[in-house]
């Protein structure tokens, strides 16, 4: 991805009206620079998805028109693919493995600490939009069980108790301060 495709840190939902149509017109160009092009568009979707946040119905419209698809198959590919999110997302994703292996060995619970901990439901991000809660069938520590990732760090044997300290690694001010 060329320096021009990165995004700032805030979600767009934070941009104003003139930023929301700057990064629609260059998504819109990208989208073009790829039509025609076979099996382009999971990789438009993704560098729009950079580039904007998430992929709320207009930016799928404007990648559509720029790929000249039709909308029904852009918002296909996006409600296929879980790492493509319809929704805005917090500054940091945690994914809790509740493939066989976790779910076992306490995944569920997991996940209840973590909505209680978050105030928010799977699929929801925190009111300050630094967490988004996410589960995943399988992050591939099944011998080290329960896991689940945050981001792209993944913690293995993991238990409601230490998750307090995990998530203060990511919150501005606290330990770790790895935000």
């Amino acid at each position: 991805m060329d320096e021009n495709s990165r995004v700032s840190s805030l979600p767009c939902d934070d941009c104003s009206r003139e930023d929301r149509k700057a990064l629609l017109l260059r998504i819109g160009a990208l989208a073009r620079e790829y039509r025609g092009r076979e099996g382009s568009l999971i990789q438009v979707l993704h560098l729009a998805q950079g580039i904007y946040g998430y992929l709320p119905l207009e930016v799928q419209r404007v990648i559509a028109d720029g790929l000249e698809l039709p909308l029904a198959e852009v918002s296909g590919v996006v409600s296929f693919y879980s790492f493509f999110s319809t929704q805005r997302r917090g500054r940091h994703t945690i994914r809790v493995c509740l493939g066989t292996a976790c779910y076992v060995r306490g995944g569920k619970r997991i996940v209840e600490r973590l909505r209680e901990l978050l105030g928010v439901s799977v699929g929801e991000t925190t009111a300050d939009g630094l967490f988004t809660l996410e589960v995943a069938r399988c992050i591939g520590a099944c011998g080290l069980a329960p896991a689940m990732s945050i981001d792209d760090t993944v913690y293995k044997r993991v238990s409601p108790d230490n998750l307090e300290h995990i998530l203060a690694q990511y919150t501005p001010g606290k330990e770790g301060e790895a935000v």
